[in-house]
């Protein structure tokens, strides 16, 4: 009984501290997102020019992928889930003090790489801790990063009412995340690194999972880009002042947070199909509704749309993916993955572009185009990897 204990204290332990990693990271990205309109007027950005300033930073996240894999197989993930934590602390207080165009891309190119040691590293940690646990544990890591996000927009929000300057916010947030990593990453598993064997870079998905990765695709693209654009749009569109651009931020990821904790529960009632399916009409809806009425309630409104439509696409696809006959689960993964990540990577940018050249409400237009795509892949998916209809599919795993 008393070993039984220790074990239950001990696992409790790795996940609370896993948990705090996951909040580290959405808290970090949230913060330097929700300030996104105030650094673009402090460096007087047009549409376009802020559109290759965000490219640098899914650059960064992607180009560091297979060095990130490098160093996990050759040292602990508590180890680099250290380095990318503190990376990203630095990096914030860094994108607060720049004051040029070109500064702020380097400096974003390496904020995306941190990103994504910091993302993969706690991942292979919560992956590791769902070990302890006879019951599925991930779905809540992913939660506590929304909910960080949340958090995070929310004290960017009170830093605009107080008119707090970049510099401030930024160097505050680096110092508490600091502080906190140090403190917690004792917490964590110290895992033995795991050699992997040789492999491409990006694999490409087979042509049964091409569906799915063009749903991932979608909902990426979609996500990033109400990250990125989401203040800016009511600024622009809305007319709306800086704090209740933020706010804007702030709602889109409550919904978002909101349809997280939810999801499981709404897949084993309805089935991922029919979830799919009404999230790529959220999507869809939302964002048209915020372009058709471009004022401040009927836009809250499509954001809350849109913030439940892209909450749980991802994960849903993963769990169908992993049920692939034709590849490994973890080949599977790495194939959608690779071209989520190019939605993730290259439709943000074409916004400010788009912006640029019409008006930031036709960028938000072709955007919602993005949900009816997911709706029509999801109508022509009949069945899982086993030949199982996927709506009766339970809830995903991660």
């Amino acid at each position: 009984m008393d070993e039984l204990a220790i074990n239950i204290k001990t696992a409790a332990k790795y996940r609370i501290g896993c948990a705090i990693f996951y909040f580290i990271s959405g808290f970090g990205y949230s913060s330097w997102a929700s300030r996104i309109p105030t650094i673009k007027h402090a460096l007087n950005l047009n549409e376009a020019q802020l559109g290759t300033v965000l490219f640098a930073l899914p650059v960064g996240l992607m180009l560091t992928m297979p060095v990130t894999n490098l160093l996990l197989s050759k040292y602990s993930s508590r180890r680099v889930m250290l380095f990318g934590s503190v990376f990203l602390s630095v990096l914030l207080a860094l994108i607060g003090i720049t004051n040029s165009m070109l500064q702020l891309i380097i400096v974003l190119f390496f904020f995306g790489s941190a990103r994504n040691l910091l993302t993969l590293s706690i991942n292979t940690q919560g992956v590791a801790v769902q070990q302890l646990y006879s019951k599925s544990i991930m779905a809540t890591f992913h939660g506590i990063w929304s909910l960080a996000g949340f958090a995070g927009a929310a004290v960017g929000y009170l830093m605009v009412y107080f008119n707090i300057g970049v510099t401030w916010h930024f160097l505050f947030v680096s110092i508490a995340l600091f502080i906190v990593t140090l403190y917690f990453i004792r917490d964590t598993i110290d895992q033995k690194p795991v050699a992997q064997s040789r492999k491409p870079v990006f694999s490409l998905p087979d042509s049964y999972l091409i569906k799915f990765s063009l749903i991932c695709f979608a909902s990426m693209a979609c996500e990033n880009a109400m990250y990125d654009w989401s203040a800016i749009y009511f600024q622009k569109a809305v007319h709306a002042e800086k704090a209740t651009a933020t706010a804007a931020f702030v709602v889109y990821m409550v919904a978002m947070t909101t349809g997280r904790f939810l999801g499981d529960r709404m897949v084993t009632s309805l089935g991922i199909k029919t979830v799919l399916r009404f999230s790529g009409i959220f999507i869809f809806c939302g964002l048209l509704l915020a372009v058709i009425l471009p004022y401040t309630v009927t836009a809250m409104a499509g954001f809350i749309l849109v913030g439940l439509g892209v909450s749980c696409v991802v994960p849903m696809i993963f769990s169908l993916a992993g049920k692939s006959t034709t590849m490994s689960s973890s080949a599977a993964l790495a194939s959608i993955s690779t071209i989520g990540y190019i939605g993730f990577l290259l439709v943000p940018p074409f916004v400010g572009y788009i912006a640029h050249a019409s008006s930031i409400r036709w960028s938000f237009g072709i955007i919602a185009m993005f949900g009816a795509m997911i709706v029509i892949l999801v109508s022509q998916i009949k069945a899982d990897g086993s030949g199982t209809e996927i709506a009766s599919v339970s809830s995903p795993e991660n």
